[in-house]
């Protein structure tokens, strides 16, 4: 009697599944076939980078202290606290008091915010190890109920940092942009359009982010770049742009797009980063 060998059953993709190299191929395969507009831009700049970041209190940190500044300042203020700690772990930075970190150059509420999350960890009220067991909305609930982090630091973690492949950081500045320019809008979109564009992108939502991203920060600009969360890998400070803890900025008060910050470490692909909207938190 002959057996028959079948393969298994391919597992499909749980949106806890962190996004891939592969999986990124095909949300954005998958793009291309939905929207024209997103088409264009695959078929002019490829496939965007990963820009992935680790998961934990450093890049969590990182994300914080990018809020409101600049990519390479929110940078000196992470390798400066680092300085001061001599590793971003919660026990280090718990034992600290908030006047040690504003000697180190940080703000007062940056280091009040950096403090809290510390001893939030340290104390066992917060554990971001568990993070990536929640479902999307749990895992933004369980941020956005701490200290100096708001929808945007949010998102961009779970963007980067959890990978989770259907999250889209509203209120991002250059990714507003990106969305005018893409679909050729005369104004930059209000959240309500924007809501409704980005729901035709859904299960892809972050791979659309990246896309748009990589159009932002592919094409050549004039003026200063509105602040949009870059990728980052692993083990580089984040480079991002303000995020404003519970909220995005005004469009007009878009400045330089970042790499994607919060939550954005160093990306493992080496490409530019982009960093996250200015939101706080």
């Amino acid at each position: 009697m002959t057996v028959s060998r079948e393969a298994p059953p391919r597992r499909s993709m749980s949106m806890r599944d962190p996004l891939t190299v592969e999986t990124l191929a095909k949300g954005v395969a998958e793009l291309r076939k939905r929207d024209p507009h997103l088409a264009a831009v695959i078929e002019r700049f490829g496939t965007p980078p990963l820009w992935d970041r680790p998961q934990g209190f450093p890049t969590l940190v990182q994300i914080i202290l990018e809020q409101q500044i600049s990519l390479s300042a929110g940078r000196a203020a992470y390798l400066r606290l680092e300085r001061l700690a001599g590793e971003v772990t919660p026990e280090r930075i718990a034992a600290l008091d908030e006047s040690a970190l504003r000697r180190a150059g940080q703000t007062k509420q940056k280091s009040h915010y950096i403090h809290e999350l510390a001893l939030a960890i340290v104390e066992g009220r917060f554990d971001p190890d568990r993070l990536a067991e929640l479902e999307d909305e749990q895992a933004r609930a369980a941020l956005v109920a701490l200290v100096g982090i708001g929808p945007w630091t949010a998102d961009i973690y779970l963007l980067m940092a959890l990978g989770r492949a259907d999250v889209w950081p509203g209120g991002d500045l250059a990714l507003v942009a990106a969305m005018r320019e893409v679909k050729r809008m005369r104004a930059l979109p209000n959240p309500d359009r924007v809501a409704r564009i980005t729901r035709a992108w859904s299960p892809w939502r972050a791979v659309a982010a990246r896309v748009l991203w990589h159009h932002y920060l592919s094409t050549p600009r004039s003026r200063p770049r509105i602040s949009g969360a870059q990728p980052s890998s692993r083990r580089t400070p984040a480079r991002s742009r303000r995020p404003d803890p519970k909220g995005p900025l005004p469009a007009a008060r878009s400045t330089k797009p970042s790499r994607p910050t919060a939550a954005a470490a160093s990306s493992r692909s080496g490409a530019r980063t982009p960093r996250g909207g200015r939101r706080r938190g």
